[in-house]
């Protein structure tokens, strides 16, 4: 196992919660390391979820299917935990799909395993609950801009949020349908703005 990528993981999770070198080392027997290629996936609709990842490099979209059309809902970038994970907790089918938009590497563990660290330490479970907590915020925010928001508003807060990755490292027409809008709508507002 690469050692910065295991620091990398361990320093994220500081970010919820700090952990001693003995809480630490129960998450370890756990983890391995994935390759991804490029439209592979991590999470397919209908399918159970099982794992957890944190994406050491590459990005990700993850992404519903309606009519078979796909509604693109979230990124995620380097360091960023990547799962399905309502799928993972009910143990029932995906509704979301989450594929690599370019060739990927994670560090993986299995939500099961993490259960399981949840009864070994406290710590842990501060984790689990924190993380509930920040995936709550991040899924209020985002249907609060879908349903409040005009989509030059949203356009407008994506431009001045700290999710600059999407603007710099997304095709377009990946951008509108997280904004919500057609490609040729982005192109307006985009072409309103410059003009102002």
């Amino acid at each position: 196992m690469n050692e910065a990528a295991v620091l990398q993981l361990r320093n994220a999770i500081s970010h919820f919660v700090k952990m001693d070198d003995a809480d630490w080392a129960l998450l370890l027997p756990y983890l391995e390391e994935r390759q991804l290629s490029k439209q592979e996936l991590f999470a397919k609709e209908g399918k159970v979820s099982l794992d957890i990842g944190f994406l050491l490099n590459g990005n990700m979209r993850h992404y519903y299917t309606r009519d078979g059309e796909e509604k693109t809902k979230y990124f995620y970038f380097e360091g960023h935990f990547v799962s399905s994970y309502i799928s993972c907790i009910r143990q029932q089918p995906s509704e979301l799909t989450i594929e690599a938009m370019t060739d990927c590497t994670l560090l993986v563990f299995r939500y099961k395993d993490l259960l399981k660290l949840y009864d070994l330490s406290h710590k842990w479970e501060r984790f689990g609950r924190l993380v509930a907590e920040y995936l709550a915020i991040g899924l209020e925010e985002r249907m609060t801009g879908l349903l409040m928001l005009s989509p030059e508003e949203r356009y407008i807060q994506l431009l001045e949020s700290n999710k600059q990755k999407i603007i710099e490292r997304i095709p377009q027409h990946y951008v509108s349908s997280y904004l919500g809008i057609t490609p040729v709508s982005l192109s307006r507002i985009r072409n309103r703005m410059a003009k102002k």
